[in-house]
């Protein structure tokens, strides 16, 4: 892999998930009351997608790390690591909220019914976004491969993720900003992430054609 495919990979990468994310995240604030099977199922359905486009990003970035800067390969394997845990819990979660609502003979709302999705969603998301958003904002200060802001914005991300870790101590109600499933701890955070991904894909689509264009 070229280090101009790698940009442009990570880029398009990073703009397909996060553009699912976008679709995906309103889908949660449609009903107010137990949402209908094929809303859940249908943005369970893209959410799924979403994590197939972001398994490519975090491994199209570590190849481009390795390739700008061999030294910090090891910071983009962390960011590797951290981003494919991240996926694995979320659509564990997704498995299990399908799941659900498929067996249950009436509409459900699964952000409530299944327990088991809380803090998978929750806390140790946020922890494991916030060690991918550190180990690819070092990555990306370190190497210099994109703008400035990328790595600094990717810092910040990380420390607002960390925040919300103790969120599990803080009760099951959806409709709180700060609980275990509330509305600030898993749909703030995905709207964030999705538009910081989306930002980070054109900036490394971008890097690619200005690599490819140097090259000549």
């Amino acid at each position: 892999m070229t280090e101009t495919f790698a940009r442009r990979l990570t880029g398009a990468a990073g703009i397909a998930a996060a553009a699912a994310f976008i679709i995906e995240v309103p889908l949660y604030f449609v009903y107010s009351g137990p949402p209908p099977d094929a809303n859940v199922l249908g943005r369970l359905l893209i959410g799924i997608l979403a994590l197939a486009f972001l398994l490519v990003f975090v491994t199209a970035f570590r190849e481009l790390v390795k390739r700008v800067s061999p030294e910090y390969e090891w910071a983009g394997s962390i960011a590797f690591a951290a981003g494919l845990v991240y996926a694995t819990i979320t659509l564990v979660s997704s498995g299990l909220e399908a799941g659900a609502v498929i067996a249950a003979d009436r509409p459900i709302d699964p952000t409530i019914a299944v327990s088991g999705t809380y803090i998978l969603y929750g806390s140790i998301s946020r922890l494991m976004l916030a060690l991918f958003l550190t180990a690819l904002g070092f990555a990306v200060s370190r190497t210099r491969l994109l703008p400035h802001w990328t790595g600094r914005s990717a810092y910040v991300l990380a420390a607002v993720n960390l925040a919300f870790v103790p969120s599990l101590f803080f009760g099951n109600t959806p409709a709180h900003f700060y609980a275990a499933n509330g509305w600030g701890t898993t749909a703030l955070m995905g709207a964030l992430l999705s538009y910081w991904l989306l930002a980070f894909g054109i900036s490394a689509h971008r890097s690619g054609a200005r690599s490819a264009a140097g090259s000549l």
